[in-house]
């Protein structure tokens, strides 16, 4: 017959057993997560390099934009030009105490107005970026403390395990005390 203790070494080397075998499920879990996250940080330079491409592209194209129309506004000027400028001349000469209109500053006016719209689209452009900026900064600011309160979740659970412990030790240990003490003061039938 086994005794009590051959019965303590026997469950204390399967605990073991089986708390080995958790340890090596956890390590190999842990494992793959470290593998996995390696890659994904070799990722990161093209992610980078994509949303520089993205930046790059929307300024290249802000600015085709703006010299597309520029010089298509060119041509439609120097069209309406021949018909403008023989009656502005006329109507200046005829009205030059009244109106002052000229051609050349219609074309500074607008000049302005096409200038001030490419301003405005890279400008737009720079806040959208500083958009994606500051919300890049902010998921890392809250990865960061979504990391510390895990952390901290993870200290208490483990505070609460030892003590269910401790508790579950002194529960055993006081009934294994209370029946090496003596019979049992059960009333027999």
């Amino acid at each position: 017959m086994a005794t009590r203790k051959d019965a303590k070494e026997e469950l204390t080397t399967t605990q073991r057993e089986h708390q080995q075998a958790v340890n090596k499920a956890l390590d190999e879990t842990k494992d793959v997560i470290n593998v996995t996250t390696r890659e994904a940080t070799r990722e990161i330079p093209q992610y980078t390099r994509k949303l520089g491409d993205i930046q790059e592209q929307t300024i290249k194209t802000t600015r085709e934009i703006a010299d597309n129309y520029i010089e298509s506004q060119k041509e439609i000027i120097s069209i309406y030009q021949s018909v403008w400028t023989p009656f502005v001349e006329n109507a200046n000469s005829r009205f030059w105490y009244y109106i002052s209109i000229s051609p050349k500053g219609l074309a500074e006016t607008f000049g302005t107005v096409v200038s001030n719209f490419a301003d405005n689209v890279i400008a737009t452009t720079r806040l959208a970026n500083n958009v994606v900026s500051a919300n890049m900064e902010q998921s890392s600011i809250t990865l960061q403390r979504t990391k510390d309160n895990l952390k901290e979740f993870s200290r208490l659970g483990i505070n609460a395990a030892r003590t269910f412990h401790e508790a579950s030790n002194d529960v055993v240990t006081t009934v294994f005390s209370t029946a090496e003490t003596g019979p049992s003061s059960r009333p027999t039938r």
